[in-house]
């Protein structure tokens, strides 16, 4: 049986223009730092966690669109620390954007084509599932890559199928497909976004076109109106700055 790293380089095979990149990354300058922020109440009838919307940039984006903090994190589902970080600071972030005083973006920084087809999974649908389902990735992601090591024959197999069923192969292999569909994505309609190639290239492009342009080395990478916050841990790293900035 493969090791994940074996499969993980198995998948990089694919004709792809992916970026691969190490978990984690290090740059401090200029963190916003000011007052406690008053809350904002969200428009009657909704949350601000469930005002979402696609970015320009590829990514999408929950929260008060006036927010005054706008964290964003390059990430990857096939990260082992991206899901650490979404156990354990999803809820405190989701606390801050719910008072309006904090927009979260997701951004994807792809590593590898596995990666790439749970981009496209999550985007198979409107902008406000995008995050619950990265986040249902996350918050069962051994249960997932041990999925994903018991079949890396399958994977391997099905990395050499035509572009375009190569994403709906890696799907079915993986186990991903089954995932999506206990979560509302159908397998008729995971399947039309899996055949969608201009789109997952589009993933790719965005992916390595920001990582070099930001200077974004790994993941999970935060950005904190527009500084990169150093550290990649809730308790210890991104909480903070966000207080010191006025999120208290």
């Amino acid at each position: 049986m493969p090791s994940l790293r074996q499969l993980a380089l198995a998948l990089l095979a694919a004709p792809l223009a992916l970026v691969l990149a190490a978990c984690g990354s290090d740059e401090e300058k200029g963190l916003p730092q000011g007052e406690p922020i008053a809350a904002v109440a969200a428009p009657a009838g909704t949350a601000w966690t469930e005002t979402a919307s696609e970015t320009p940039e590829g990514g999408f984006v929950i929260g008060n669109p006036d927010a005054p903090l706008k964290l964003v994190e390059y990430a990857s589902h096939t990260c082992p620390h991206c899901a650490e970080f979404s156990q354990t600071g999803s809820a405190g972030i989701g606390a801050l954007v719910d008072k309006g005083i904090v927009s979260y973006e997701l951004r994807n920084q792809i590593h590898d084509p596995l990666d790439l087809t749970i981009a496209m999974l999550a985007r198979c649908g409107p902008p406000s599932s995008f995050h619950p389902l990265a986040d249902q990735v996350w918050q069962n992601f051994q249960v997932i890559m041990t999925a994903v090591q018991a079949n890396g024959e399958a994977l391997g197999a099905a990395q050499q199928a035509p572009p375009a069923q190569r994403f709906q192969a890696i799907a079915q292999a993986s186990g991903i497909l089954d995932f999506f569909a206990a979560r509302g994505v159908s397998h008729d309609q995971a399947m039309v976004c899996l055949a969608d190639t201009a789109k997952a290239q589009q993933i790719a492009n965005n992916s390595e076109k920001q990582s070099e342009e930001l200077n974004v080395t790994g993941t999970p990478t935060f950005i904190l109106n527009g500084t990169v916050i150093p550290g990649t841990r809730w308790k210890e790293d991104i909480e903070p700055a966000l207080q010191r900035a006025g999120a208290r």
